[in-house]
Formats: structure tokens, C-alpha cells, sequence
């Protein structure tokens, strides 16, 4: 008897994707008209016997002189069983364009060097088994080589729209579709991924008084926000909100899709803690309580921690010519 079966899956994704601003949309690129450094990492389903490792890494920084933004992201992704790992460098380049007094366009696009790994030297073949000794030969009589390894290129495109008080933007990841078979001759095409996310910041007031020196106040504000993707032949949602009491963020996400279609359509509901520091050090925590099918108890949910810093590099008085910064959720 044969089974076949088609097996689909999307690219890797960040409950906290507003903390990997360059692997949401190229576009982002410079958008905090300072200097960036960021990790981001993700441990998906550890209470599975192989979980999914993800994580990213970014610097970007802001050229007023040119209205440019230029950065470097480094994403990777392992599965445990198969040894599977995706690694990728990309370079992002994004233009700001003035609209009006205090709104913006900005364009992004980055082109990514991608490679994949695979180690089959763990698998055990039918011709291996040995029912009467009841043991494993060593030769399978496959002439298959241990580790596979293929590279392609890979290009993105995104589009950002901000105001002080809210932002909007499109993003088209893989728009070459590039081969991702190890099989020579085998096509299986990487679907494009496009995505529409955007949110709006409500400010509930100053609260204390945090720098008696410059006299500051804690900034308090609401931001809620949405996230939509779409890849063949998914589609997804988040939606949330996260509350800033400086240094304090607190948030709330649900991922999935409110509208029951063919596919599972519940995937977790997310909770967030952060620090905002004034030295420019922003540090999250985020887990996925598992809403799906597969549940908490069996999958156990996901771990992600994001670390970022910004600062000035440069002239001390471009601090001055800071335009205005996009009012986007902290993690």
C-alpha cells in the first residue's frame, strides 16, 4: 500500500517580530535614526523530544545626509532531529521620503545569501536491518552522502508609512520563489511570504518625574497593533497590545485567524514583559501558551528573549536633526 501526502510549512517567525525590526520589513532599516544592535532568540516547542531553535542578529544605522538607513542581518534556524539548519546574511537598505511635517514613506529592499544543511548520516534504511540477529548493518547500500548542503540567493521588499501616533507597512519576502531542493533537478520553491502590519500609539499622560536633572517624566502610552502574513497556503494573524510604563512594557498578543478556513486557525496566546532602559538598553521575555491541537502540556509553548541598543555613532549634534521616531511597539 502507498500514501502520499503533501507536507507545507512557513518560514520561521518571532512572537516579538517589532524586536527583529529588520526580519519584519527592510523598510525598518534606519527607522530609529540611531545606531542598533540587536539578538533575538527563539525556542519553539521545547517540550517536544527535538524543538526548533531559531535566532536572529542585526546592526543597522541612519545617514542623514542621504535619508538612508543601512544595516546587516544574520538569521539561522536548526531542527534538532534531521540536523536541519538554515542560515542566512543579508544585506537592508531603506529610504526615507518627507511626506508632510511629521509623516514619512520609507522603501526597503535586502538581498540574503542562504544556505541549508542537512545531516542524514543518523537514518537507518530497510536494508540495514538485520530480523534475524536482530541488530543494524553498517551499510545501507544507499550511495546518498551524509551531509547536504545547498545555497541560493534571496530578495525582500517592504514599504513603511509613519506618523507620531501611527505606522503602516507591507512587506514581500522571497520574490524569487528560489529552490530550496537538495535533490539535484527537484524543484520545491520557497513561497513568496507577504505580510501587512501597522498599529497605533494612544499616550495616557506623563507620569513621574525619572531625571530630576533634565526634568523628564515617565513616559506612559498604549500601542496596539496587528500582524498579518500570508504564505502559501497560510494565513495568520496577531493582534495585541502593549502598555508602557516606563522603564515597565507589558503586552498581550493572539495568534492565529479569528475566520475558521481549511487549515488550524488557533495557534497561542502570548505574554510579554520588557525593560526600556534610558541608556538605550531595551530587553524582552515573551512566552506562547499553546492554543492549538497540540496543546501546552505536550508541545511546551515557546521561549523567546530579544536584547537591543541604540546609540548615537558619529556627530554629537545630528542628535538634533532626529526627525521623528517611529511610535511602533517596543518589542
Amino acid at each position: 500500500m502507498i500514501i502520499l501526502s503533501a507536507v507545507h510549512a512557513q518560514d520561521v517567525q518571532f512572537s516579538q517580530f517589532y524586536a527583529a525590526p529588520l526580519f519584519l520589513n527592510p523598510a525598518f532599516t534606519g527607522a530609529s535614526e540611531l545606531t542598533r544592535v540587536g539578538v533575538n532568540y527563539r525556542n519553539q516547542w521545547p517540550g517536544l523530544d527535538h524543538s526548533f531553535n531559531s535566532y536572529s542578529a542585526y546592526i543597522d544605522h541612519y545617514m542623514f545626509d542621504i535619508n538612508s538607513g543601512i544595516g546587516l542581518i544574520f538569521n539561522g534556524n536548526r531542527e534538532s532531529q534531521a540536523r536541519l539548519s538554515t542560515n542566512e546574511v543579508g544585506l537592508t537598505y531603506s529610504y526615507r521620503l518627507k511626506l508632510g511635517f511629521e509623516s514619512f514613506l520609507r522603501f526597503g529592499g535586502q538581498a540574503s545569501y542562504i544556505s541549508r544543511d542537512a545531516y542524514f548520516g543518523d537514518l537507518v534504511y530497510g536494508s540495514q536491518l538485520d530480523i534475524q540477529k536482530g541488530g543494524i548493518d553498517d551499510f545501507s547500500g544507499e550511495f546518498f552522502p551524509d551531509d547536504y548542503r545547498h545555497r541560493f540567493a534571496d530578495f525582500n521588499f517592504g514599504m513603511l508609512f509613519h506618523t507620531q501616533t501611527f505606522w503602516l507597512g507591507v512587506s514581500g519576502h522571497h520574490l524569487s520563489e528560489p529552490n530550496t531542493s537538495f535533490v539535484d533537478g527537484n524543484i520545491s520553491k520557497l513561497p513568496m511570504k507577504l505580510s501587512a502590519h501597522g498599529g497605533l500609539k494612544i499616550d495616557l499622560g506623563e507620569g513621574f518625574i525619572n531625571n530630576y536633572y533634565s526634568n523628564s517624566r515617565q513616559e506612559r502610552s498604549v500601542m496596539l497593533a496587528f500582524n498579518y502574513k500570508h504564505q502559501d497556503p497560510f494565513n495568520q494573524l496577531d493582534v495585541g497590545a502593549q502598555f508602557f510604563l516606563q522603564p515597565l512594557v507589558l503586552g498581550v498578543w493572539y495568534r492565529g485567524f479569528p475566520v475558521k478556513y481549511a487549515l488550524p486557525n488557533h495557534e497561542s496566546i502570548i505574554g510579554l514583559v520588557g525593560l526600556t532602559l534610558e541608556s538605550g538598553l531595551d530587553i524582552g521575555y515573551s512566552f506562547d501558551f499553546t492554543t492549538s491541537k497540540m496543546a501546552l502540556a505536550n508541545s511546551g509553548g515557546a521561549h523567546e528573549i530579544s536584547i537591543r541598543y541604540s546609540f548615537l555613532f558619529g556627530d554629537p549634534n545630528q542628535r538634533n536633526r532626529r526627525s521623528t521616531i517611529i511610535p511602533c511597539f517596543r518589542f
